[in-house]
């Protein structure tokens, strides 16, 4: 009986979670399209981890799109500019917390270049330093975007 009613209580409790995630993940994709201009569901987010920091990548499902691909041109090369300086405000709106690696990248600021590069169907913002600690700062703020954001990016560095 006391394992009958313990299976039960876990088993809303992850219930429960799972709304509530999915609650996060909806508002997560809301904020973003507003803060970021242009729709989750016309694009595609990536999050990539390399030895010498990450990159942002995004792309506009339809290649005819060309409203989207205009769209995250700008938001991209925007957000490498504000990175630069140390400006995280917008994942902050999109994600309502500070993402994990935020202050660290934000104190090692000098140490990190964002460089805007435009796609055929968007664009990218490649993350590089030398410096160990923004390294570690740079795949902690990607992992919290491949999870947040759900994209099943790979979590490791360069992997699939």
């Amino acid at each position: 009986m006391k394992l009958t009613i313990l299976s039960s209580m876990l088993a809303l409790a992850c219930i429960g979670y799972g709304q509530q995630d999915s609650a996060h993940h909806d508002a997560v994709n809301k904020n973003g399209d507003h803060v970021m201009g242009f729709s989750h569901e016309k694009t595609t987010h990536h999050f990539r981890l390399y030895g010498d920091g990450g990159a942002i990548e995004v792309s506009a499902k339809n290649p005819k799109d060309a409203q989207s691909r205009d769209q995250i041109r700008m938001h991209l090369s925007h957000i490498a500019e504000m990175f630069a300086a140390g400006d995280f405000n917008s994942p902050m709106l999109i994600h309502e917390q500070i993402p994990p690696g935020v202050p660290v990248l934000q104190r090692l600021k000098s140490e990190i270049t964002y460089r805007y590069e435009q796609t055929a169907q968007g664009g990218r913002v490649r993350i590089t330093t030398k410096n160990s600690d923004a390294l570690n700062a740079v795949h902690d703020f990607l992992r919290f975007q491949i999870a947040d954001h759900q994209t099943g990016d790979a979590t490791t560095v360069g992997g699939k």
